[in-house]
């Protein structure tokens, strides 16, 4: 266990502050995906070194984490540790390969899969600990610059992944398990789940000041499939995870969940989810989603990725936009600007540089 005492002094808390609902003297400000392919620096290293070779090696997550903490020093309010959701997949026991995009050799086909295919005990500090590693040394390295963020993906999108063999359009197989399968289903869902929650307790443990749960596709489910499928597991992970950490005698991190797609949920999710932060795709205007999601949870996001692309006017209008959305004429109040799915990778880095000087300056509290 890494004692906060053996870390430097954090100097920007604007993240946690929004995180705990407070007023903030403008949005904090950071985007999925930061550390990635738009940025030359991280395709240098993917020059010599593969994807998963990365997120296994402590000191190589730190540089690829550290890049855009560098590039834009003063503008960005949070770092995000470098590795990939389907590592959990991996520690259950399936390979997973990088070819270009994700891609599982030997996906679960059946429900008997799950008793042959997977690790009947999961040592998730054996499997996962270069990801505690990285993320001890990466606080470290940040020097109080920023909080640094731990993730992992949500159960039901690892679900899918794990049945469907990488990504798809439809989720034809996965979906087919939950009506053919539904006990056998929730079974694995709450499987997963267990190992997300230890790997989320690992990650705060091993430095990590705030923890978001990817379920990237919990907007391919039905209201009904969500609630009866994807929301207890959620549900399980968030209270766990502050169980865990309370027992521990650790601070109890902010938790965000990024429900992608599942706008028609947001109430749902906000009154039963348990997280303290809910992150919006670009789908839902942002005085309903306030309205909706009421006073008692964060949000984050939710600029469409692809404005990145539209040029400097573009970005300028559609961040005003979206911060008086968020403020709605009053102070800057638990929210936390982001996009609304993660940057791509033809964005010019100087245009995400631009996005986050007019997040700087439409945000602000008080112009």
């Amino acid at each position: 266990m890494v004692a906060a005492h053996d870390f430097p002094e954090l100097k920007n808390d604007l993240l946690l502050r929004a995180a705990r609902g407070e007023v903030t003297e403008r949005a904090p400000v950071w985007v999925m995906r930061q550390a990635g392919r738009y940025l030359p620096e991280f395709r240098k290293v993917r020059e010599s070194h593969g994807f998963f070779e990365i997120c296994r090696t402590p000191s190589l997550a730190c540089e690829i984490t550290l890049q855009p903490i560098r590039r834009y020093s003063g503008l960005i309010d949070a770092a995000i540790i470098f590795s990939d959701i389907l590592v959990v997949p991996q520690a259950m026991g399936l390979e997973v390969i990088m070819n270009p995009g994700p891609h599982f050799p030997d996906p679960l086909n059946t429900p008997e899969d799950v008793h042959t295919k997977l690790h009947k005990v999961v040592d998730v500090e054996m499997e996962l600990g270069y990801v505690y590693e990285a993320i001890t040394l990466t606080r470290k390295k940040l020097n109080g610059e920023v909080p640094l963020i731990g993730f992992v993906g949500a159960p039901w999108t690892l679900f899918a992944y794990m049945i469907e063999g990488g990504g798809s359009k439809t989720l034809q197989k996965s979906k087919s398990w939950l009506y053919m399968y539904p006990s056998e289903s929730k079974d694995l869902l709450h499987r997963i789940a267990e190992v997300c929650v230890e790997f989320l307790v690992g990650q705060a443990t091993a430095g990590a000041q705030f923890l978001q749960v990817f379920d990237s596709w919990a907007g391919e489910l039905s209201p009904h499939d969500f609630a009866e499928f994807s929301l207890p597991s959620l549900e399980y992970i968030a209270r766990e995870v502050r169980r865990r950490l309370r027992d521990q005698g650790l601070p109890i991190v902010p938790l965000t969940l990024f429900p992608k797609g599942a706008n028609t949920s947001l109430e749902r999710i906000a009154q039963r989810s348990g997280y303290d932060v809910i992150g919006l795709d670009w789908c839902i205007e942002l005085s309903v989603a306030r309205e909706i999601a009421g006073p008692n949870v964060a949000l984050q996001g939710n600029l469409d990725p692809n404005v990145l692309y539209g040029g400097k006017e573009a970005i300028e209008r559609e961040v005003k936009r979206m911060c008086e959305g968020f403020k709605g004429g009053r102070e800057t109040r638990a929210w936390i600007a982001n996009l609304g799915h993660g940057i791509t990778p033809g964005v010019d880095p100087e245009d995400l540089r631009f996005f986050f000087e007019c997040v700087h300056k439409y945000s602000a509290t008080y112009p």
